[in-house]
């Protein structure tokens, strides 16, 4: 069916009926790649078709971007439509980030505007005992009110801002991270030779600190580096996430971040690790008008220097999409060391591989030649990997009542199964690569490809 629609798409690109019953066919085979180009190619045909906004920020909650989807829905239902299926998946993305009651009004929010979108299946995950369909009581003037995009609700103030996060004692440095060598140098260049040097750098009249955004490929060791960078300058580190920033209580959100930045700078040496930074870090020209983007204004106001003393504040972004962050956060004092983390070098892949095989029955293990036949596999599809040939020795031990070892071969055998998941982000990356890199921010992604000497 796919194929078909998609052959029918050479000929009219452009037709709005057949890239939208091409996305459907998308979302059925699991293609989530292709789903959010073809909801992408929709919106720049029709930008407020509201089936394309819903299916492309559901692409992301497939795909498993859930900051990213829940950072483009709340800035939609900000602007206040009348789409009931938006409201039915900022349900299930409020189900899945853990906020239960939220759920419950965004559900009951999506059947008060069209009771044909309702769902039985997350009905009965929100309500077990049964949905009370009857009006609530009116609320008493005593009772706090939460803002959400479409008014008011009544919800008791108590447990609802999100708890700090801990600081963590620094536990790696850089000799547990196996390989990568020259991402290691680059690190210590822009980083750490800095942060252990603050007087020789105030003599030239360089703030230590700042920003440094690390990008590349979902699954390479990006949070692994962040962690490592921390231990090598025995800084403590703390992990912002975006549950622990978004509030829907008007304002909220910034005084949040606010906090948590304080929080750091009274801790230094401080890393404050924020993964998935495009979520809070957007492009503030695709969200129109939306409480986002006066969150994005704080954000780039915490960066600067002249704004507060981020001196010995280590600020440390993770992104697979570059491309999507507002270019602001690009100038100098803010996120203005860009390194590109690629997929883990044949001598990484060794030293995963060998750690993978701790605590598993292994014989007849040559981790070098495994390293050499895995090229372009994250750390995530070297799992994949293990766990391919795992089920097949689990299978051979059932039949046989014993434990069979997973050997070198199986592995091997693994390798021609599992497809390297990188492939999908360099084939994105190379577009903007080749066409939007007038900067050379993407340089060293033409030269890992080596399309660039």
């Amino acid at each position: 069916m796919r194929e078909s629609l998609k052959a029918a798409l050479t000929n009219s690109p452009d037709n709005l009926p057949l890239l939208i019953l091409y996305a459907q066919a998308c979302e059925e085979d699991l293609e989530f790649q292709e789903l959010q180009e073809t909801w992408e190619h929709v919106l720049t045909l029709s930008p407020m078709h509201e089936q394309a906004r819903c299916g492309l920020i559901n692409s992301f909650y497939l795909a498993g971007k859930l900051s990213e989807a829940a950072v483009r829905l709340e800035a939609w239902l900000a602007e206040g439509p009348d789409y009931a299926p938006a409201y039915i998946l900022a349900s299930r993305i409020a189900l899945a980030d853990g906020t239960l009651e939220e759920a419950r009004v965004y559900y009951d929010e999506g059947l008060k505007r069209d009771a044909s979108v309702s769902d039985p299946g997350l009905e009965q995950t929100l309500y077990p005992e049964g949905r009370n369909t009857e009006e609530d009581d009116p609320m008493t003037p005593e009772e706090p009110q939460r803002m959400t995009p479409f008014g008011p609700i009544s919800m008791d103030r108590e447990g609802d801002e999100p708890p700090f996060p801990d600081f963590e004692a620094p536990k790696l440095n850089f000799q547990d991270v196996g390989g990568m060598e020259a991402l290691k140098e680059e690190i210590r260049m822009k980083v750490l030779y800095p942060m252990e040097n603050p007087k020789l750098f105030e003599a030239y009249g360089k703030s230590v600190g700042g920003g440094v955004l690390l990008y590349g490929p979902p699954g390479c060791g990006k949070t692994l580096i962040s962690r490592a960078t921390a231990g090598e300058i025995n800084a403590n580190f703390l992990t912002l996430s975006l549950h622990e920033v978004l509030n829907m209580w008007i304002g909220s959100s910034e005084k949040q971040l606010h906090a948590l930045f304080e929080l750091a700078r009274q801790h230094k040496p401080c890393v404050l690790f924020i993964d998935e930074v495009d979520a809070l870090a957007a492009d503030r020209r695709d969200m129109r008008q939306s409480a986002g983007r006066t969150l994005i204004n704080q954000f780039l106001a915490e960066m600067d220097s002249s704004h507060e003393e981020n001196d010995g504040v280590l600020i440390l972004g993770a992104t697979n999409s570059p491309w999507h962050i507002d270019p602001a956060f690009r100038r100098p004092g803010r996120f203005d060391r860009i390194v590109f983390v690629p997929p883990p070098d044949e001598g990484a892949r060794e030293a995963i591989l060998n750690v993978m095989a701790r605590e598993k029955p292994v014989e007849k293990m040559n981790f070098r030649t495994l390293a050499k036949v895995t090229k372009e596999f994250s750390g995530a599809d070297l799992k994949a990997l293990f766990d391919v040939a795992t089920e097949e020795a689990l299978t051979e031990a059932m039949k046989s009542g014993r434990v069979v070892p997973i050997t070198g071969k199986q592995l091997v055998k693994a390798a021609k199964k599992v497809k390297p998941s990188t492939s999908d982000w360099f084939a994105s990356a190379k577009n903007y690569a080749m066409y939007a890199n007038q900067s050379g921010l993407y340089d060293q992604v033409l030269e890992y490809m080596g399309l660039k000497s």
